[in-house]
């Protein structure tokens, strides 16, 4: 082989290695990488998302509750945005600065330089009108419909829940998603956002040099059409709901009320709470970080999130409990002198009550009386310990769906709380523990902790005597009944239905001359039990948990006021109000009401935020005296 031959064969070599480098890079950009042609289809037609209508919700009288109102993100295709001449009146329209645009744009062109991206989010009708006319101006830039949510009633903020964009982690987990894309962020939003959101659709259009759209592509040949969410019907009561909330102004706690036949929750409050339209639109982000911080807590949902002691409302589950195991009837006594005493312990009642049977000892709601049914259960012959009884006693509680959750359709409900046997052996000691050493879980105190929704819910089952449905707030899809089948089905507990009649009597009693008889209806017979829950860190909690009417009851209700006091003052009045508001549509006790709007509990949390907003403002009329002295002085001497 000689050397002229070599030298030919490395040239042939080179030529081929260069001839063949461009056939793979034309092969690469002509096939794999589509950056030049997405850039000159994006020249001439546009890909426009049709995002979907979310479903309206309406209330069980088909009163409207949510619906939709439309605004317009503005999107971006940085390559082409890149050489426009005036930033400066963009910015103007849409009310951003220089600085933002810059930041904006170059997000945009990391994510893609040739393909839409999210530039400013949720402009307004009005913005939108103004900036449509100029569009033209700003190459690059085109406008993207959507809609957010409207509450016409600022009610149920907590019910309802809010929107929020997606992120990354539900975007790889759910594929239906994509960035930009809406979702349920609580409440119903997020219990029926498949639902709700209905099924984006999307369409091509051609545009001219000046960002105009001039018709489909290829007569909508690739067009899909969304589909529009589905409208919810609630089983909530629009006027039961805002009337409860109006008489828990300046108040803290909680009220659920639910339909008995068919676990249908009427009204869900929870107070403090926040105007639903806050978190909507583009100051939601702002809206729900001041929410969030501030220390009355709003944004927390009492009526499923709050473990409240039950106090004496307890009473009643333990009397079902000591009859079911037979130490208890109609007929048995008790002497109450003021107290329940055990060895050197004492459970102070809040009279000298004497002698009592059943029916009185609710009616009058006796601690010492419900303390000896404890033990009664406790400790029992039939037992080898004391920790045997207990947890007879505890399975009997559960199956009243406290201590677990009931699984409702409303996110974020919690289970309460019912100790158990191997809480008090890590606590006392194993086997150091006895009946009168958690006795004050007969009248609702100790560890345990109820939150309204399971409150309201034992009133439907002690209405049902013996069973309940799984509370829930959907009624309807659409024009069909909602069919899930969980929430037509009866729970029983272990209680026998025969064992609820004479409750039901005391209960009755309660309201007509016991310690509720404040709170008594003409023409309406209320079945209930006030509560008074001891409170370490303040007055003590008013309750009161009752259904009406005492015959084919239509509404059971459970109410919490934070730092009420006793269960009469505040619990029981609030709760008539708003049965009788549900039952007959009036108030026949103007005077009840006036007090109960009127009346203001403030707990410690708030009297705090009060002095913290009246510091902060004494610390700006100070500045503002200052500057205004500081100009006098100026003035004066010139």
């Amino acid at each position: 082989m000689n050397v002229s031959s070599g030298r030919q064969t490395v040239i042939y070599f080179i030529f081929f290695s260069v001839g063949l480098i461009y056939l793979i890079r034309l092969f690469y950009i002509q096939v794999i990488d589509d950056t030049y042609k997405t850039s000159a289809d994006n020249n001439v037609q546009r890909l426009v998302i049709e995002y979907p209508s979310r479903g309206l919700i309406y209330d069980r009288k088909g009163k409207l509750l949510v619906y939709n109102e439309p605004v317009y993100d503005l999107m971006i295709i940085p390559k082409q945005a890149k050489h426009m001449a005036d930033s400066l009146e963009l910015c103007s329209l849409i009310g951003i600065t220089t600085e933002e645009y810059t930041e904006k744009y170059l997000k945009a062109r990391a994510y893609s330089p040739v393909k839409p991206s999210l530039f400013e989010k949720q402009l307004s009708v009005e913005t939108y009108a103004t900036l449509q006319e100029k569009l033209y101006k700003f190459p690059g830039f085109f406008v993207q419909p959507r809609t957010l949510r409207k509450y016409p009633t600022p009610i149920a903020a907590h019910l309802f829940g809010y929107i929020g964009e997606v992120d990354s982690a539900i975007t790889r987990k759910n594929p239906y998603y994509r960035d930009g894309d809406y979702i349920g962020k609580s409440g119903i939003e997020q219990s029926y956002e498949a639902m709700l959101r209905g099924e984006r659709g999307s369409r091509r259009v051609m545009v001219d040099v000046f960002n105009r759209e001039k018709g489909s592509y290829m007569n909508g040949k690739y067009d899909t059409a969304s589909v529009a969410g589905k409208n919810l019907t609630l089983s909530l009561d629009r006027d039961l709901q805002e009337y409860g909330e109006r008489l828990f102004a300046n108040k803290v706690g909680a009220v659920v009320a639910i339909e008995p036949s068919t676990g249908e929750i009427l009204a869900c409050v929870s107070n403090p709470s926040y105007d639903p339209n806050l978190l909507v639109g583009r100051a939601r982000t702002k809206n729900y970080a001041l929410l969030l911080k501030d220390p009355v807590k709003p944004l927390f949902n009492r009526a499923l999130m709050a473990y409240y002691p039950p106090g004496s409302t307890f009473k009643l589950i333990n009397d079902l409990i000591g009859e079911q195991e037979g130490v208890l009837n109609a007929q048995t006594s008790y002497y109450c002198d003021g107290g329940y005493h055990m060895g050197s312990q004492t459970v102070k009642c809040d009279a000298r009550h004497g002698s009592l049977a059943l029916e009185s000892a609710i009616a009058h709601s006796c601690n010492t009386y419900h303390c000896y049914v404890f033990r009664s259960i406790v400790d029992q012959k039939r037992f080898s310990s004391t920790q045997e009884g207990y947890e007879v006693w505890r399975n009997h509680v559960l199956t009243f769906g406290i201590g677990k959750r009931l699984f409702s359709d409303l996110p974020q409900e919690l289970k309460g709380n019912v100790p158990t046997v191997a809480y008090y052996d890590k606590y006392f000691g194993k086997g150091r523990w006895k009946s009168s050493t958690v006795v004050s879980l007969s009248i609702g105190q100790g560890e345990l902790g109820i939150t309204p929704l399971q409150m309201a819910n034992t009133m439907c089952i002690i209405a049902n005597k013996g069973y309940f449905y799984i509370p829930h707030i959907l009624k309807k899809i659409n024009e069909s009944q909602y069919p899930e089948k969980r929430f037509a089905e009866k729970n029983h507990t272990d209680i026998d239905p025969k064992y609820y009649d004479i409750v039901i009597e005391g209960m009755e009693s309660v309201v007509e001359s016991g310690t509720a008889a404040g709170s008594k209806i003409k023409g309406i017979t209320i079945c209930g039990k006030t509560g008074t829950a001891q409170n370490p860190h303040g007055r003590d909690h008013s309750l009161f948990v009752g259904f009406a009417p005492r015959e084919n009851p239509k509404i059971a209700i459970g109410i919490m006021v934070e730092n009420g006091g006793w269960g009469s003052d505040w619990g029981a009045p609030i709760a008539s109000l708003m049965i009788e508001k549900y039952l007959s549509d009036s108030i026949s006790r103007p005077q009840i009401e006036k007090r109960m709007l009127e009346g203001v509990i403030q707990p410690k949390i708030y009297m705090e935020k009060k002095e913290a907003e009246q510091k902060k403002d004494s610390t700006k009329t100070k500045t503002k005296a200052v500057i205004v002295s500081a100009a006098a002085r100026t003035l004066k001497k010139d």
